[in-house]
């Protein structure tokens, strides 16, 4: 069955940066669209970046357009998110999901996604 484990999450500053990791199993990755999640206590889990399987195309949610790039590595079925600048209120649980259908272009909405991982949890400090 598909499995996506997320890595990289932890406490940084202010203005720092992380990298978050999720590498997938279970299906052939490179055919399958890619996103990134959030979750804050006490709020619903809000779309934050995805990316199509061939690399070719990505989306962001408005508020991390300039500071988080979502990118893969289908030799290493990896998604990454490169996260810089960041600000309290970027503290959350994040979440890497993978697309239940095969397509070609990006996708937002969390019904789109079939799979999910455990997540790991980024906090930023003031």
């Amino acid at each position: 069955q598909v499995q996506l484990a997320e890595s990289g999450g932890g406490l940084v500053q202010a203005g720092g940066s992380l990298r978050l990791s999720c590498v997938a199993s279970g299906r052939t990755f490179s055919s399958y669209t890619m996103g990134w999640f959030r979750q804050a206590p006490g709020k619903e889990r809000e779309f934050v970046a995805t990316i199509n399987p061939s690399a070719g195309d990505t989306a962001y949610a408005d508020f991390v357009k300039g500071r988080f790039t979502i990118s893969r590595d289908n030799a290493k079925n990896t998604v990454y998110l490169q996260m810089n600048s960041l600000k309290p209120e970027d503290t959350a649980v994040y979440y890497c999901a993978q697309r239940g259908l095969e397509w070609r272009g990006t996708a937002a909405a969390r019904g789109a996604y079939a799979y999910w991982g455990q997540g790991t949890q980024v906090t930023v400090s003031s």
